[in-house]
């Protein structure tokens, strides 16, 4: 037992003034607490083990101190003897349980500056006032997320939630050097409000996996789906739960695979009913067992066979085999009516169903296009033909964003069986935007390509992320079941500016300065994932009830309560973003990748080189370490803006509202689109944890499809990994249709010169 009886004459002073009596106890617990924390870490590997000899070598150590440098004093501050505990770790060579101890004071230190100011006035109460009293139009920090509603009740809660978690975060669960970054706009740490709550980024579903022996949402168990309508539903609703439990994107990986066997049980019953049906008709019940028909039927494993499979059972009769072609005929086309009504539904759903306390919509993604069954074919053909139908009233769905997986031999000449699907999805995205494209044969992903395992099919989230590789079973590498766990992204122009030409402080640029600073910011990146991926490995299987209870994680399930969580999380990545290539290439040598070659050389080196470094990282810490081509085009603003208040307005970099996106050529430059791709290309084989080239389109594209077929093509065979196409889209503000509208609107048939009526614009300015 630490001896806690020492009962100086002091008065001990509180950083609030407040007087208390002198009480060494509190002073045991602070060690105690210092102690702990580094007990507590969870390293698998530690061979530490301390005592209360320990703590009490400790404890008596800053009681003599007191008792030296106080004895003819009355009273004492608290900040001096937190000093002294301080000082007798380091004296004594607890040097770890020092740092632990001196971090926990600097995160206090700077909670207290953050919530208060000098006067000792909640300013943190000013962020929460703009949340509550002003709308989205007028508070940037309400539009943060595009899935959210900032005006709505449920999402300003979800605001005020967010702001005082970020702040929390900074103060008391990271590093004050990660915090400074931040806030310097040094790095961004994405999603830094739900860091407390140590959850991961994104996920790849295996539905396969849950629908097996049904799943279970928190509030009732659900049972294994039984026909198409019903595996659709349940997707759904699988994307809406695991949203609960991530702060980041659902996408799922085969789509096509994990509806198919849907539709095969959809078809069989079916087929038995239509056979009732029609041999009661004809009165021929009498003459045929329907027992032995269920049994005949229950064994078949494609909805395409050949009718004389069931010759034994219809043997020379032909009205019997008539009715059984006929009921073919008719459960076939049954199964597909009801194959769209699942994907209709399945789009409707996710375009209007809640997540997060009802105030967000899920941020779903589906892979799907090269399961050549007449089942798979079957799930894609309807998915894009329900997405090309649009929602209620015609608008363009948001969710999800589908991305059709290229392949040759499977796809993507004329000959290969899904070649068909194909052109539909080059159709159905000139019309509706999605589906984007995601190359199967790009190097890169061919890499992990077994032909007949879908299972290595690489699957891109919407946003762009991609997990494939694993350092920590290289034998065992897939996409399903697994998703990034968290991401940071440097500001790399700052770094350009500071080491380039563009300030006139050198004719040119340093390069080995660049590249020095740019290691050392990769290095804190590095760091700060690393913090948070303990964080993230401190947590239970409690705390995320279906991504690990409902084993969608790999493994998951397969979890005690109390076990770590790192043995399964080792195989998500931690991620390193990057943004603004463009303006970085512009400060350092004054012009961008697109307007030079010299450019585009430094370009490519600069990313091979953040590349090797997250490889290196890999390599020494077992860990996925990737590299990604940073998403967030709103962190594209927040750089920019931080930046021109440092150092204002610089031609071709600072100038405009926003940093480029990733490694994109800027999108304001006039390059042919072929240049583009040709220049982006090489990037996306750097960008391991993700990566998207766009090309923007002008007119209708359903005008001319072939035109947007070559560009997928070229696409292609350029070595692009995902892609997509952007082209405009009109709303109508009387019926709400969202597509392209040339003179007559498709919805409601209003001509462009047609006034809208004025009911109709006081029901767009008012609810009420």
């Amino acid at each position: 037992m630490v001896d806690v009886n020492n009962k100086l004459p002091l008065t001990v002073i509180k950083r609030n003034g407040k007087k208390v009596d002198f009480d060494g106890s509190k002073i045991a617990l602070a060690i105690k607490k210092g102690f702990d924390s580094i007990l507590n870490d969870d390293d698998e590997d530690s061979n530490r083990l301390y005592t209360e000899k320990d703590i009490n070598k400790i404890y008596q150590g800053v009681i003599k101190r007191i008792e030296t440098n106080y004895s003819n004093q009355v009273r004492i501050k608290i900040e001096d003897i937190q000093d002294m505990i301080e000082a007798e770790l380091q004296k004594q060579k607890y040097l770890d349980v020092f740092e632990s101890f001196s971090q926990y004071r600097d995160r206090r230190a700077q909670s207290r500056e953050m919530f208060f100011d000098d006067k000792k006035k909640h300013k943190f109460l000013k962020t929460l006032e703009g949340l509550g009293l002003k709308s989205a139009n007028e508070d940037d920090t309400k539009r943060e997320n595009a899935n959210i509603d900032g005006d709505s009740a449920m999402g300003t809660m979800l605001q005020y939630g967010s702001t005082v978690s970020k702040e929390f975060a900074k103060a008391y669960l990271m590093k004050k050097k990660f915090a400074d970054a931040h806030d310097a706009g040094d790095i961004h740490i994405h999603d830094m409000d739900f860091l407390a709550m140590g959850t991961t980024t994104c996920m790849q579903i295996e539905l396969d996996r849950l629908f097996k022996k049904g799943f279970s949402t928190g509030h009732g168990h659900l049972r294994t789906p039984n026909g198409i309508g019903s595996y659709g539903s349940l997707a759904a609703i699988a994307i809406q739960s695991n949203q609960n439990d991530q702060h980041g994107g659902q996408s799922i990986p085969a789509f096509d695979y994990y509806m198919a066997p849907g539709i095969l049980k959809t078809f069989k019953k079916q087929f038995k009913q239509h056979l009732y049906d029609m041999l009661d008709v004809y009165d021929l019940l009498s003459f045929i067992s329907m027992e032995r028909i269920t049994r005949e039927i229950d064994k078949l494993h494609s909805i395409e066979f050949n009718i004389e499979l069931f010759e034994p059972i219809y043997k020379d009769s032909e009205q019997i085999k008539r009715i059984f072609v006929k009921s073919y005929e008719k459960a076939l086309q049954k199964t597909n009516r009801e194959t769209y009504q699942a994907m209709e539904a399945f789009i409707h759903n996710l375009n209007t169903m809640h997540s997060r306390a009802g105030a967000q919509v899920p941020f779903s993604s589906i892979n799907l296009g090269t399961d050549i069954s007449p089942e798979g074919r079957m799930v894609t053909r309807n998915f894009l033909e329900a997405t090309m139908a649009g929602l209620g009233k015609g608008e363009t769905p948001i969710f999800p964003v589908s991305i059709f997986k290229v392949k040759e031999g499977v796809n993507y000449n004329p000959g290969d069986p899904n070649y068909d699907l194909f052109k539909l999805a080059c159709k159905t995205s000139a019309k509706r935007l999605f589906p984007n494209f995601s190359f199967l044969d790009a190097p890169f992903n061919l890499s992990f390509y077994k032909a007949g395992d879908y299972k290595t099919e690489v699957g891109y989230m919407g946003c762009r992320t991609r997990v494939m590789s694993d350092v920590t079973a290289p034998d065992n590498q897939t996409t399903g079941g697994r998703g990034n766990l968290s991401f940071t992204s440097i500001n790399l122009p700052r770094i350009g500016i500071k080491h380039g030409i563009c300030l006139n402080e050198r004719d040119k640029a340093d390069i080995k300065g660049f590249y020095e600073e740019l290691g050392n910011m990769m290095d804190l990146v590095r760091d700060q994932l690393l913090e948070r991926f303990e964080i993230q490995c401190s947590k239970h299987v409690y705390n995320f009830p279906f991504l690990l209870a409902q084993g969608v994680w790999t493994d998951g399930e397969k979890l005690k309560p109390n076990d770590r969580l790192r043995k399964i999380l080792k195989h998500g990545s931690l991620t390193i973003g990057f943004i603004g290539l463009a303006e970085t290439l512009k400060a350092l040598i004054g012009k961008h990748h697109g307007e030079s070659e010299e450019a585009q050389k430094l370009g490519l080196e600069i990313i091979s080189f953040m590349r090797t470094r997250c490889d290196d990282y890999a390599k020494k810490y077992n860990l996925n370490f990737t590299l990604i081509a940073t998403p967030a085009e709103g962190l594209s603003g927040r750089f920019v803006n931080i930046d021109k208040a440092i150092y204002g307005k610089i031609k071709g970099v600072t100038d405009r509202n926003y940093y480029t996106n990733s490694f994109h050529v800027p999108v304001y430059y006039n390059i042919s689109i072929n240049k583009k791709i040709s220049i982006e290309a090489p990037y996306h084989n750097l960008t391991n944890g993700g990566h998207i080239s766009y090309i923007e389109l002008d007119g209708d594209t359903v005008q001319n499809i072939d035109a947007f077929e070559s560009i997928i093509r070229l696409m292609k065979e350029s070595g692009i990994g995902y892609g997509a196409i952007n082209h405009p889209v009109d709303r109508d503000p009387v019926c709400g249709y969202v597509g392209v509208i040339g003179d007559v609107c498709p919805g409601c048939g209003r001509r462009e010169f047609e006034s809208v009526p004025l009911e109709t614009v006081k029901s767009l300015q008012c609810d009420c």
